[in-house]
């Protein structure tokens, strides 16, 4: 398996990647992975056999810290062919976007997920550590994150969506 920098060139097997994961909310999930990507965050593929077999972005938010604002790393989407999945795929990408987020300088990836899935791959729940979720329709247990060098303890507060999140209607959204 290569995990690797997505290419225009993926841009249709990535599509296909998030319509065949998400079922019914597939292209709508396709659609916010085609926006973010415009926006210029990591967009990394898992490639198999010279095919793309999943997919993750990972983007710059912001924590509403107290004192001031802080850049922070999500996680989403994250998708993986069925015939893929419970093969290591989603943990290895999982894994390049946290090294994304590591040289980047961001003191905290978030994620909104499965907690069984995303505890397995080091992500906390952000309540516990004084983390508020951007909209109350993303589920307590869901909201995870992992916290990365440069983390201070002063570093809590609200996470703030990109905008194509909230344009898409695609916060919460399972």
């Amino acid at each position: 398996m290569l995990i690797r920098a997505e290419s225009p060139a993926d841009h249709d097997a990535v599509r296909a990647v998030h319509r065949a994961a998400f079922g019914d909310d597939g292209d709508h999930v396709a659609a916010v992975a085609d926006a973010l990507r415009a926006g210029g965050p990591a967009s990394l593929v898992a490639e198999v056999g010279g095919t793309v077999v999943g997919h993750v972005v990972v983007g710059r938010n912001l924590l509403d810290a107290p004192p001031r604002l802080v850049d922070v790393g999500v996680l989403s989407p994250l998708a993986v062919l069925p015939g893929f999945q419970r093969r290591g795929v989603g943990t290895a990408l999982v894994a390049a976007a946290r090294e994304v987020a590591r040289e980047r300088g961001w003191p905290a990836l978030f994620v909104e997920g499965d907690p069984a899935y995303c505890s397995r791959r080091g992500f906390r729940p952000g309540g516990g550590l004084g983390f508020r979720r951007p909209s109350l329709r993303i589920p307590p247990a869901a909201f995870g994150v992992v916290l990365l060098d440069g983390y201070e303890e002063w570093m809590t507060g609200t996470l703030v969506h990109d905008r194509v999140f909230w344009d898409l209607d695609a916060v919460g959204l399972r």
